[in-house]
């Protein structure tokens, strides 16, 4: 068994659904020498989060970012209102997707479904930079 870990620092993106799987697969060289694992994804913020979703039809992002929005909306009466309007409900969408994901590793390549992507859920308005935690555990090739 052999483990990897990569921290993979990512620009700011504004408020929404990003697909970073490409992002992911190129910061983690070591994925094409894995026969059979898993990689675990971890975010290091409260008001963003990760999750699994359809990378097949732009509308999917648009109608999640609608959806949390009517979940946690920013009107809402919240105590902690110190960092902005958008910061609680950022923390309220967080918590409800995750702070991680892990997806099965075979020969080198992520075994995610057909239309499946991993998403970086930026839910403040002028979010920073975003670090992740990359971790592969697995069986090498050979």
């Amino acid at each position: 068994m052999a483990w990897f870990q990569h921290t993979l620092e990512l620009p700011a993106f504004r408020r929404g659904f990003h697909l970073i799987t490409p992002r992911i697969v190129e910061a983690l060289p070591q994925l094409s020498q894995i026969k059979i694992g898993l990689l675990h994804v971890y975010i290091q913020h409260t008001s963003a989060s990760l999750s699994i979703n359809e990378n097949a039809d732009a509308d999917v992002p648009a109608d999640l970012e609608a959806s949390f929005n009517a979940i946690a909306p920013e009107d809402f009466d919240y105590r902690h209102t110190i960092e902005g309007p958008d910061d609680m409900p950022a923390h309220v969408k967080a918590a409800l997707l995750g702070s991680s994901v892990s997806v099965p590793v075979r020969g080198g390549r992520l075994l995610l479904g057909s239309w499946q992507g991993i998403y970086l859920c930026e839910h403040r308005n002028r979010a920073g930079r975003r670090k992740l935690v990359l971790t592969i555990e697995g069986e090498i090739k050979g």
